[in-house]
């Protein structure tokens, strides 16, 4: 079997630097907050650029803290994009925002920026922009096109740790980027953990005191809070795989050209658009091919860890069928058609060769019922 991801392997490269510092954080008993946070909170912050780090307990909370600390709540409305999993449409709903899902461009399937000034309203709160499969989302034009308004501009940057554009990283364009550390992320936590990086230091400070039950100090409760903080032992996988993030990142880099010299001038495949230059951190390598889920089928029976990201846009799933009674046509196709490939810093040449030969028999096979 050729995996999707091997966090196995990843493993193997910092489990000596891992069990050290567990071992410190059970001999310390320091296992919420505590040097091992702040130590990793500093590290990211200074690999971002930015002034400030908070590490939270998941991305959901870091985009939904996001808002609520620019006061987010009922009777706002809040665009994200069609192409991105739900917890980017979760964030605000859960505050009480309206949720206006809008479409994305159809080379690079990033929210659209014209479609964003369309749908503008006098209650728009904010934007939230999704850098989607390891590429930044095009913020300058969004920045434009929220300057002179009061709406706050949000990175979804789950996909993206270590992206640039300009060789400026994620926040460098909005209020604050939030991102998770899935464990499948670029850098990926061994469970649930997340971040929001900013270089304004009193949204960090009022995040912090949201995620810690509204509080600095020990029960002097300031306002109504809630418990997203990053666990010790989680920041410790954290530290010791940034200090390898660029060299992985480098890596899923050499697999993409593999995969774009491989399949390209084939034409039943699509390969992924991306814009100039190599800032592009390759969270997923995602093609579009016909009868989609016929070709996933044989690559499976085949060996090959194929996956889908994402079957569903925003606006299909239940909680959000009326965001966007306009349609999303760029979306709604896209999301039959994409196939994501094995990728990942450890997949080598001979490992992509075989996945290359899989799908190019699938695909020059009467596509139903291939076997």
């Amino acid at each position: 079997m050729i995996p999707l991801v091997d966090l196995a392997a990843q493993h193997a490269e910092v489990a000596e630097v891992v069990d050290i510092g567990f071992r410190a954080v059970l001999t310390d008993t320091a296992f919420v907050g505590g040097p091992h946070v702040a130590a990793f909170e500093q590290a990211f912050a200074d690999y971002t650029g930015r002034r400030a780090c908070v590490g939270v307990a998941n991305g959901t909370d870091a985009l939904e803290l996001v808002l609520r600390a620019n006061g987010v709540g009922p009777g706002d409305e809040v665009i994200v994009p069609a192409a991105t999993f739900i917890a980017t449409a979760e964030a605000p709903a859960r505050l009480g925002a309206s949720v206006v899902v809008v479409d994305v461009d159809p080379d690079h399937l990033l929210i659209d920026p014209e479609q964003v000034a369309r749908h503008l309203t006098p209650r728009t709160k904010a934007v939230i922009a999704v850098h989607l499969y390891g590429q930044l989302a095009p913020m300058d034009e969004l920045a434009r096109v929220v300057a002179g308004h009061d709406i706050v501009l949000v990175e979804d940057a789950a996909q993206a740790q270590g992206a640039r554009r300009n060789h400026l990283g994620i926040g460098s364009w909005s209020q604050a980027a939030a991102t998770s550390f899935y464990p499948g992320k670029n850098l990926g936590a061994y469970g649930d953990a997340g971040a929001v990086v900013t270089d304004d230091e009193q949204l960090a400070d009022r995040v912090r005191v949201l995620a810690n039950h509204g509080s600095r100090r020990r029960y002097d409760h300031e306002v109504l809070g809630g418990n997203s903080r990053l666990d010790a032992l989680q920041a410790v996988v954290l530290s010791a795989k940034l200090a390898h993030l660029d060299e992985w990142n480098m890596a899923r880099r050499r697999a993409a050209r593999r995969y774009d010299e491989s399949l390209s001038g084939h034409p039943a495949i699509a390969l992924p658009r991306y814009h100039d230059g190599p800032d592009h951190v390759w969270h997923l390598y995602t093609v579009r091919v016909p009868e989609r889920d016929a070709v996933l089928d044989h690559l499976h029976r085949n060996g090959i860890g194929a996956g889908i990201h994402y079957p569903v846009p925003v606006h299909r799933c239940a909680p959000f069928v009326n965001s966007a009674p306009w349609g999303c046509p760029v979306a709604e196709r896209a999301a039959g058609e994409l196939l994501s490939l094995p990728l990942h810093p450890h997949v080598t040449p001979e490992a992509q060769d075989r996945v290359v030969d899989t799908l190019l028999t699938a695909l020059t096979r009467p596509l139903k019922g291939v076997s």
